[in-house]
């Protein structure tokens, strides 16, 4: 739990993912096309990835990818972040996280 929250505070956006999983691969492309450049971590790819996993299904992230940090705090997976961008929400959520600037 510790190591997942150091890698969220260190970054504006973090995205947990895996690299087959296709709503991670459409969340990651939504942050993009806003201008955004989200720090990813492939859990298939990088150490102790399974341990982090469990410890994001602890915080209840469910599923556990794609897992969006906004400003060092869980925000959701593919359903909040796209619900978030529909009410008009997300951008001004990144901006006040110095993820966006525009």
């Amino acid at each position: 739990m510790d190591r997942v929250s150091k890698m969220v505070s260190e970054k504006p956006v973090v995205i947990f993912s895996k690299t087959q999983c296709c709503m991670s691969h459409t969340i990651r492309s939504l942050f993009c096309d806003f201008g955004v450049n989200p720090t990813v971590y492939e859990l298939d790819e990088i150490s102790r990835g399974r341990e982090i996993e469990q410890a994001l299904s602890r915080l209840g992230c469910n599923p556990t990818v794609p897992a969006v940090f906004i400003g060092g705090e869980f925000v959701g997976g593919a359903n909040e972040i796209m619900s978030l961008h529909l009410k008009r929400s997300l951008k001004p959520m990144l901006k006040r996280a110095g993820a966006l600037w525009v």
